[in-house]
């Protein structure tokens, strides 16, 4: 079941959320790749599909430039050939906007390579150049990203940045929070086919205001709560007593992040046991335990490395812990 809603404009908007939740699915909707059974989809003032007044534009019309997960380039096509094929106009714009995106694309020298010869990287870079050759009037990428080791990615997370320069629109489907977080302006938290959240990458990543969010963007320490006072609440998993503000009435969890731990003395700090230390490139995560469930705690490794069996005292900040009632 896919039931979404939302609105973009001028923005780099990504749909966040584990896989099977419906992201690829409501960017093919918009494409015009699959049919929604209801529910219309507007761009720019132009109607793709509207159930009520029976219009649905084939893909054809509806000018999206779609990347799909694996690229989808042209098996038995050049590289030269792949983007003139979504290129338009007369033959020698077309023959312009190829060697414009073969340069812009750092693509010189392959025009006649084929796709299975090309590196991840490189097959990426095709696509984009294919996508700007065309008419496409906004961008739908789908995990643009995920094919590519993490250097490629860090390489081409700049490259993907300029594409969007080019469009008022672009949809983002991913499920890497890191990815999220740099390219776009606005999120939208996706489970189970449903939109639960939709706000700014800086408001879904500091402040996660659902389960699911807190979970996709990174944090692992993860509380079943419920209210005591105005100013106190139980987190059951950790069976801890913790001091915070503004506590919803329907609290049904909290969560803080492994960095927001400290060892500064002051409200909300227990004692914990050492119990595991897992050494990172640059930090070490600490597995602690208290009274009930592990916590971790990620510290930079300038600090002395905590052992197995010592007794630390963390405190968790009142004003890093997110508590959610959904």
């Amino acid at each position: 079941m896919l039931a979404v809603e939302f609105s973009v404009c001028d923005e780099v908007f990504a749909l966040f959320g584990a896989s099977g939740c419906g992201k690829s699915m409501t960017l093919k909707c918009i494409a015009g790749i699959e049919t929604p059974d209801e529910g219309r989809i507007v761009l720019n003032g132009r109607t793709l599909y509207d159930s009520e007044r029976k219009i649905n534009l084939p893909p054809q019309l509806r000018h999206a430039g779609y990347l799909f997960q694996n690229y989808a380039l042209f098996p038995n096509m050049t590289v030269a050939e792949n983007i003139l094929f979504a290129a338009h106009g007369t033959p020698d714009e077309k023959l312009s906007r190829l060697r414009e995106n073969l340069a812009r694309f750092n693509l010189e020298g392959l025009e006649k390579v084929y796709p299975d010869k090309l590196s991840g990287g490189q097959a990426q870079r095709v696509a984009f150049a294919r996508i700007l050759s065309s008419h496409a009037e906004f961008l739908l990428l789908d995990e643009p990203l995920s094919a590519l080791d993490n250097f490629l990615r860090r390489r081409l997370e700049p490259e993907l940045a300029e594409v969007f320069k080019f469009y008022g629109v672009e949809i983002l489907v991913s499920h890497d929070g890191g990815e999220v977080f740099r390219l776009a302006n606005k999120v939208a938290v996706m489970n189970a086919g449903k939109v639960e959240a939709i706000g700014t990458a800086q408001e879904i990543f500091k402040r996660p205001p659902t389960l699911t969010a807190a979970r996709l963007t990174g944090c692992r320490n993860i509380s079943a709560a419920r209210k005591i006072s105005d100013d106190k609440f139980f987190a059951e998993d950790w069976g801890l007593t913790l001091t915070a503000q503004k506590i919803p009435d329907d609290l049904r969890f909290a969560g803080i992040r492994e960095d927001s731990l400290s060892t500064d003395a002051d409200e909300n700090i227990f004692p914990f046991e050492v119990v595991r230390v897992v050494e990172d490139i640059t930090a070490f995560d600490v597995f602690v335990r208290g009274e009930g469930a592990p916590l971790v705690w990620r510290t930079e490794k300038s600090q002395r490395k905590p052992k197995v069996g010592d007794e630390i005292f963390l405190r968790l900040p009142s004003e890093k812990i997110f508590l959610l009632n959904r």
